[in-house]
């Protein structure tokens, strides 16, 4: 029985005759089509050399990408499980994931971004070793340089997601001023305290309510308690905390003198309700009246709220008495959750008061007697001054800092804190 017939060799000869002769008139289009279209001929030179030979960043040399190679699986399983509706069912396992899944999808899309940047490097050197035109290699060396610049920017945007985030940066905020040395003119200096995190904050499109209030003799404030809350507060607001100096002619003075007051800044992440475990039976209430602006309708209605509840310290194993009052709204039923919400965040930060002294004492800003000497910002009137002297960042724009313009102060410290984090980790 005779088999299927063989092609000759004659015949394998011919065929490779074609396919070199066709793969040679192919590049020949491909140059000549790149020489016309001079806007695209570099990228259309990298798209056949791409699909010649595929080029893949060497991942035994490169430590970034060798980090980011365990987040990737790690991407894809969070990206299921967000879909899970156990997960769904579990609110705290959810808003967890969640969060990670943001958080690595930022991850993921600086690594398709960098590993392209990589790949264009490289096909750019292969074109500037084995191309002959010249005006292809002009575009290569354009090209070559641009992504080299790139490399460097893209590397720290990376090494800077891969620091570990601090948990609480998401959350909301509650804020403390309150007038330390200086008498009658440290609650004037709470007072613009206020009035620039207040304006802070409305640019940033962040909602701000006080919650209790006690006001100076002269005006500002003894101490002034208020909750912000947006869009990664904590994270933003958090360099804050600690004691801040004046240093002025006050209102007060009649003399012409020089003062120097101090204030302290308290800022504490607002606590979850699944974090903190209240059992809402046992909180007792009362209501009252308020007093104050606000109409008639202030001292008629009970709009006041009152609540005690018997709190067990589990670090000391003490019961003590925990008592919150809030009158910041007519409406009795809005004064009442915010009260409750402020009991959540006080057991939060009694509960967790170890971590919050690791934070503080990581940042050295810690917020302690209020003494001048102990500050972590100098608001200088007579040169026209604000000093940070955590980190020495210095602006001569006072006027425009107390006005709410803050946040080039507040990015020189993040990028301080994340040096710092680096340096940690190794990265």
């Amino acid at each position: 029985m005779r088999g299927l017939p063989l092609r000759g060799e004659g015949t394998l000869v011919r065929e490779s005759s074609k396919f070199f002769w066709f793969s040679a008139h192919l590049i020949e289009l491909c140059h000549f089509v790149a020489k016309v279209l001079s806007f695209g001929k570099l990228q259309i030179n990298l798209h056949f050399h791409s699909l010649i030979r595929t080029f893949v960043p060497d991942m035994e040399n490169n430590s970034i990408l060798q980090k980011l190679d365990g987040l990737e699986a790690r991407f894809e399983e969070v990206s299921t499980l967000i879909t899970d509706p156990d997960v769904i069912g579990d609110q705290n396992r959810f808003v967890k994931l969640t969060k990670e899944y943001k958080d690595l999808g930022d991850i993921m899309d600086a690594r398709k971004r960098y590993i392209a940047c990589l790949n264009s490097i490289r096909e750019a050197k292969d074109i500037l070793a084995n191309e002959t035109d010249p005006e292809m290699k002009e575009m290569a060396r354009e090209e070559l340089a641009e992504n080299e610049a790139l490399q460097p920017k893209l590397e720290e945007e990376i090494k800077i997601a891969l620091i570990p985030k601090d948990p609480e940066d998401a959350k909301n905020v509650q804020m403390e001023i309150r007038a330390g040395t200086g008498g009658d003119e440290a609650c004037l200096f709470a007072g613009d305290l206020f009035k620039m995190y207040k304006s802070f904050c409305d640019s940033k499109g962040w909602q701000l309510s006080i919650t209790s209030v006690s006001e100076g003799a002269v005006g500002g404030y003894k101490e002034i308690d208020f909750a912000v809350s947006g869009v990664d507060v904590y994270g933003t607001l958090k360099y804050e905390s600690g004691v801040h100096r004046v240093q002025r002619v006050p209102a007060t003075e009649t003399q012409g003198r020089m003062h120097t007051s101090a204030a302290t800044v308290a800022v504490l992440p607002e606590a979850d309700k699944f974090e903190v475990h209240v059992n809402e039976g046992e909180i007792k209430w009362d209501t009252f009246r308020s007093s104050g602006a606000g109409g008639q309708n202030v001292n008629k209605v009970e709009s006041g709220v009152r609540l005690r509840y018997m709190w067990k310290n589990p670090n000391t194993g003490e019961t003590e008495e925990i008592l919150i009052e809030c009158t910041e709204t007519r409406d009795q039923p809005k004064n009442k959750e915010r009260a409750l919400s402020r009991l959540y965040t006080f057991i939060y930060d009694k509960e967790h008061q170890k971590y919050m002294d690791d934070i503080a004492s990581r940042r050295k800003s810690l917020v302690s007697t209020g003494d001048r000497s102990a500050k972590i910002r100098t608001y200088n009137f007579p040169q026209g001054r604000v000093t940070d002297h955590r980190i020495g960042y210095t602006t001569h724009d006072l006027q425009g800092f107390l006005g709410g313009d803050i946040q080039p102060m507040i990015d020189a410290l993040t990028v301080a804190e994340n040096a710092e984090r680096m340096k940690e980790t190794e990265l």
